[in-house]
């Protein structure tokens, strides 16, 4: 009987996704940068997971001398990776700019972002996360995250660093 009370227990304190995360392409790209963001400790990665359908993808580049190379993480794979770091050190993300595209059930992002170690710090880091979306059912899921972080001979062009008054 035991085992079933510390089950219940665990399944009560596992924090749930919210309702309105997958209402809006605006909604779902806002959760993600929430769910990131915030000081050193574990982040919420039961809402993280939430926000992704089945066999999603996230595609950090690495770029060396010898040219990029993306590096394909499972959900469960960055979970792993960004936790180890977020438990240590404190991380935020926000967006500067957006650029939406979508037709059906299908949304492209181009999402310029901002990383700091804390909020009102200079920025670290600069980039473009690149969001596909699909909409299954009445919900927004993420299916790929492909990102290339701005360096010196890749600023990221003006027409990105400012949203379009009209999406």
């Amino acid at each position: 009987m035991k085992p079933i009370l510390l089950i219940v227990a665990l399944t009560i304190a596992i924090p749930a996704a919210k309702a309105a995360d997958g209402d809006s392409v605006d909604n779902i790209v806002h959760a993600l940068y929430d769910v990131i963001s915030g000081p050193a400790g574990t982040r919420d990665w039961a809402r993280f997971r939430s926000l992704f359908a089945e066999g999603a993808r996230l595609i950090p580049l690495r770029v060396t001398p010898e040219g990029a190379t993306p590096a394909v993480l499972t959900v469960e794979d960055y979970v792993k990776r960004a936790g180890a770091n977020f438990e240590k050190n404190g991380f935020y993300e926000s967006e500067a700019a957006r650029r939406i595209e979508t037709f059906g059930n299908i949304a492209h992002v181009f999402s310029t972002y901002e990383s700091r170690h804390a909020p009102g710090e200079k920025p670290f880091a600069r980039g473009i996360n690149s969001f596909q979306l699909v909409k299954s059912g009445n919900a927004w899921k993420v299916v790929t995250i492909l990102w290339d972080s701005e360096r010196e001979n890749n600023p990221i062009p003006a027409k990105y660093l400012s949203s379009p008054a009209a999406q």
